[in-house]
């Protein structure tokens, strides 16, 4: 393992030497049945390390990993990263043809993949040019990891990597065409565990519960956060009620949740909300949370400090924070509509979507972000990364929003998202907010959809959860919003389509409408 000089961590395996060296004996992570001390998971990631070494994988290699939630995904990549080689961790939903083409684009060379999708990898065996190598984690045999890690002996890395060299490729979504590789090196996601960490307070006996998808930044870079803090990670293979229940009743005190796993909670009733409120701290975010679904789960769990994050994976995950404090603000009750404040070392400009610059405090316009944590850049995609990241280093995040007087972000809306209805911009987040007010709806969508007078028209897709009569949905929203913003038609279905990160497939609702025209506004 690379140790710091300097004290301060410079590289990823930096996190772990501390907690080795003053607390070898103490727990560090669980799963399920199975837990390591950090001297036998320092042991276990030296091993990986020099087994990567011994198949040939050096500075600048590539690895992937294709699983639910497993300890192992961590362990491979402290181990790559203290030998300057990078991994990308997929995302196990994806189709087989989006799972070969990022295997093929991050170039990896050994694939360490979980048994539920072995076969998926071996149908696209012959489309992955760079794969040489398949390495199976929950697996028996020569080709099972525990093989794979048992065949080398711990050793101190001998390579030097450099706090730029990539350490971590997590790809975006893929709304639209092929996902994006996004490249993290080492110096962002220390910078980010270090940023955001100071909003997550630990105390030595606290138990971090990581049950997020670890191909997404609210899994993989939140865990880092606990590790960094020296206490024990527990892991859930699935964010499934099951296992959430036995994680909290096991101890866990922190936890980062999106928003439907909180709703899911609320609705379980009784022994799930006694649960939660075991946990001391809670994060949440990745989706926008509905007001009051919020102020539902404030009343219920009121001994809980809930933190609302806001980022992108472009940021290594969190770019501002809205701290406990900030969710009980009396003089301040529109912060609970907010994204909080930037996290430290960031900054946040509100740029003019057609001048790019500067607009007044309170005016909408783009979202850019500066900050240690950025990426890197696309990977292999320079006309996308010169596209994202300006000359002088600023983030263009593609989401609009406001700052108000105090610093306090608003995220309003996906700039691909806004309705241009009668010459008026409308931005589908203000709209939403207002719906999910109604007693009646349960979760909503405002999409744009051709109207030959007006050029788009405000169309809300809603869940309810009792009957409703359109007229009434438009008449409430009429009550709060100016007429143009309001939806002038409505569409019930039974559930939003969303991505392994919560964010509902606005694409899949607009496609029908905008199916047999040439363009999609």
């Amino acid at each position: 393992m690379t140790s710091s000089t300097a004290g301060e961590p410079r590289l990823l395996p930096d996190l772990l030497t501390p907690w080795v060296d003053s607390q070898p004996d103490v727990r560090a992570v669980s799963f399920g049945d199975v837990s390591y001390t950090w001297a036998q998971w320092h042991d276990r990631i030296n091993r990986v390390a020099a087994a990567l070494t011994s198949a040939g994988l050096d500075r600048g290699g590539r690895v992937a990993v294709l699983d639910k939630n497993h300890p192992a995904c961590i362990e491979v990549l402290f181990a790559a990263g203290s030998i300057g080689a990078a991994v990308g961790i997929l995302n196990w939903r994806l189709a087989a043809e989006e799972l070969a083409f990022v295997i093929n684009d991050c170039a990896a060379e050994i694939v360490f993949v979980g048994h539920e999708f072995i076969d998926v990898l071996n149908t696209i065996g012959d489309q992955v040019a760079t794969m040489r190598q398949v390495v199976v984690i929950d697996g028996h045999g020569p080709d099972s990891y525990q093989a794979f890690l048992e065949s080398a002996q711990p050793a101190q890395a001998s390579a030097s990597p450099d706090p730029d060299d990539l350490l971590m490729l997590m790809y975006s979504s893929g709304t639209t065409g092929h996902p994006k590789g996004v490249m993290l090196s080492h110096r962002a996601v220390i910078a980010h565990t270090r940023n955001v960490g100071s909003a997550f307070p630990f105390e030595a006996t606290d138990i971090n519960l990581v049950a997020m998808p670890l191909f997404h930044v609210g899994g993989t870079c939140y865990a880092l956060i606990g590790i960094a803090a020296g206490i024990e990670s527990m892991m859930t293979r699935e964010p499934d009620a099951a296992s959430l229940g036995r994680a909290l009743h096991s101890g866990s005190t922190h936890a980062f949740f999106v928003p439907p796993v909180i709703a899911a909670f609320l609705d379980a009733g009784g022994p799930a909300i006694e649960a939660m409120a075991k946990l001391r701290y809670l994060g949440y975010g990745a989706a926008p949370m509905p007001l009051p679904l919020l102020e539902k789960a404030l009343a219920t769990w009121p001994g809980i400090e809930f933190i609302q994050v806001y980022g992108q994976t472009e940021v290594a995950g969190v770019a501002t924070i809205l701290a406990p404090s900030d969710h009980h603000d009396q003089n301040h009750p529109e912060w609970l509509l907010s994204a909080g404040t930037a996290v430290p070392g960031c900054e946040i400009r509100i740029v003019d979507i057609v001048t790019e610059q500067d607009v007044a405090a309170g005016d909408q316009g783009e979202i850019w972000l500066r900050t240690e944590q950025r990426m890197t850049g696309y990977l292999n995609q320079v006309e996308a990364s010169a596209a994202t990241i300006t000359s002088d280093g600023w983030l263009r995040t593609g989401d609009v929003g406001r700052l108000d007087d105090t610093g306090h972000l608003f995220v309003e809306d996906r700039l691909k998202d806004m309705i241009i209805t009668g010459g008026e911009n409308v931005y589908g987040p203000e709209v939403e907010r207002v719906l999910l007010q109604h007693p009646a709806i349960a979760d909503v969508a405002v999409i744009g959809i051709p109207d030959e007078q007006w050029g788009e028209a405000v169309h809300a897709v809603v869940v309810t959860s009792q009957p409703a009569e359109v007229a009434d949905i438009i008449s409430f929203c009429r009550q709060q919003l100016a007429g143009y913003k309001c939806p002038r038609t409505v569409e019930f279905v039974d559930a939003l389509p969303r991505n392994a990160s919560g964010k509902i497939l606005k694409r899949q609702l607009r496609n029908p409408h905008w199916a047999d025209r040439g363009r999609a506004i």
